[in-house]
């Protein structure tokens, strides 16, 4: 029976999750502040405000010692005038944001009242039910600014996060940031929209691979790549094959997530995760070109035609495969193709799920005191059989380990047809689905077991089957905890196997 085709389609850029908060910049560039309380807190919250350019008035009748310090000192930017006297309703005129730091609930209350009143935006410290804004914690490579907010709900953990970002973006990334701030009427005079974003990348890739001792260093560096732009042609398009592994987003490689956030297009299979998907360039368009056994699926033509088409448009195309893009994912017919057409291709590789599968169960695939040799094969070919091409001899090898690529259906048969060419039918196997995800199931059992009609694997995810003397002490561990707690599955019940 033919099976049902259908075309690429768009699909919708996946819905934003809910913020506990919305992260909001504000410009405060010369713009009144006001600080009420004199606190060493409050001194803090004052050469914050400073710091970004405000003009701070700090009102307290009895300030600290660290806020008279600051105040004496001042800050990186803006000013700090101490006024010491009780608040009164004048001092919030034309203010842009005021900071509280008082003991008292009723007076928190109170002044909330008189700035609201006055159109400014209210923080009141440790109080954030009475705040219409929170400060949280700030990495600084200004003019990069990361701000990190949990909401209230665990400080100590923002502070963690800080920390962590603070040992993946470099001192000099600041300088940078500040050089694109000075040529980027320059870059947007010069250059046309798809060369000014080539610039930037390569802004990007620099400031995170090449220190630059001062911004006049940046600066000067950046103006070449300028210049190298505006005397190229217009680029053409390109495509790059992507391997989204398995499923499980953080095994997607750095250099996958970097080829996704630069992507005009995405081309991708059913088999590819949502969480995956969600670290794409949110403006990329989202086009689906599944191919699925047995289901109504995209013929390769189109979407080689596909790809063609969108590069020549001059868009960046990310084919985005599930598993590794060079492992039965018809890579090699791809790259043929846009060759032919004269479209720059590149590979960016994914964890297989064969790989997935082995450190999901903990076994090695070529252990030296099982097997010589590892073999990944597929489970059916176009006709949806079991091919009949593979080498039987070759892959019955007790000291060889088998990866069964696509093999739920043909499973039966492709273990009748091992144990005819020699393979012991106590050898042992596993069946794994949708590896790594949160659908993922697995059974275990023998040869002769995968061979007996019940042992027929469902059609609920992709199901990769492992054969070998590397998962006996796999299959002794689910014997022995099967035996404790059984739970045998409908689909394995005929021939014994059992899914954990």
């Amino acid at each position: 029976m033919a099976l049902a085709l259908r075309r690429p389609s768009e699909a919708a850029a996946p819905a934003l999750g809910r913020l506990a908060r919305l992260p909001v910049f504000l410009d405060l560039d010369g713009r009144r502040a006001v600080v009420v309380g004199g606190s060493p807190g409050a001194a803090w919250k004052a050469e914050l405000l400073a710091a970004s350019g405000a003009a701070v008035t700090v009102v307290d009748a009895a300030p600290s010692a660290e806020m008279t310090a600051l105040a004496a000192r001042g800050a990186a930017a803006g000013s700090i005038t101490l006024a010491t006297r009780v608040w009164t309703l004048d001092d919030f005129a034309e203010a842009a944001i005021v900071v509280a730091d008082v003991e008292d609930t009723g007076e928190a209350t109170a002044v909330r009242a008189a700035v609201r009143s006055a159109g400014a935006i209210f923080n009141a410290v440790d109080r954030p039910a009475q705040s219409d804004v929170e400060f949280g914690a700030i990495v600084n490579r200004s003019p990069v600014v990361v701000g990190i907010s949990t909401a209230g709900a665990a400080p100590i953990l923002a502070q963690a996060v800080r920390r962590r970002i603070e040992t993946l973006l470099p001192p000099s990334l600041a300088r940078w940031a500040e050089a694109a701030a000075r040529l980027r009427a320059t870059i947007h005079a010069r250059l046309l929209p798809a060369a000014r974003r080539a610039v930037f990348e390569r802004l990007a890739d620099l400031a995170f691979r090449e220190p630059a001792a001062d911004v006049a260093e940046a600066e000067a560096r950046l103006a070449a790549i300028v210049d190298d732009g505006a005397a190229e042609p217009a680029r053409a398009g390109s495509v790059t094959l992507v391997g989204a592994g398995p499923g499980d987003a953080e095994l997607l490689t750095l250099k996958a997530v970097r080829a996704m956030q630069a992507a005009d297009v995405i081309l991708f299979d059913d088999l590819v995760s949502d969480e995956v998907l969600e670290l794409a360039r949110r403006e990329a368009k989202r086009m689906l070109v599944g191919k699925r056994g047995g289901r109504a699926s995209c013929r390769q033509e189109d979407i080689n035609a596909l790809m063609v088409a969108l590069a020549r448009q001059g868009k960046r195309v990310v084919r985005l495969k599930s598993g590794d893009p060079m492992i039965f994912g018809r890579g090699g017919e791809e790259i043929e193709e846009l060759e032919r057409a004269g479209i720059p291709v590149s590979v960016v590789p994914g964890v297989t799920a064969a790989l997935a599968a082995a450190a999901r169960l903990g076994v090695s695939l070529t252990h030296r005191d099982a097997a010589r040799s590892v073999r990944f094969v597929t489970g059916h070919a176009r006709d949806g059989r079991l091919p009949e091409d593979l080498d039987w001899t070759g892959l019955a090898d007790p000291r060889t380990t088998l990866m069964v690529y696509m093999g739920g259906r043909t499973a039966a048969c492709l273990a009748r047809r091992l144990i005819a060419a020699g393979l012991s039918a106590d050898t042992p196997c596993v069946a794994v689905t949708s590896v790594s995800t949160s659908a993922e199931t697995r059974w275990i059992g023998t040869l002769g077991e995968l061979g007996a009609d019940g042992a027929r694997r469902s059609d609920d995810g992709p199901v990769l089957i492992g054969i070998g003397a590397v998962f006996a002490a796999f299959l002794r561990s689910a014997r022995s905890q099967g035996e404790a707690a059984p739970e045998v599955d409908s689909h394995c019940r005929a021939g014994g196997g059992r899914r954990l």
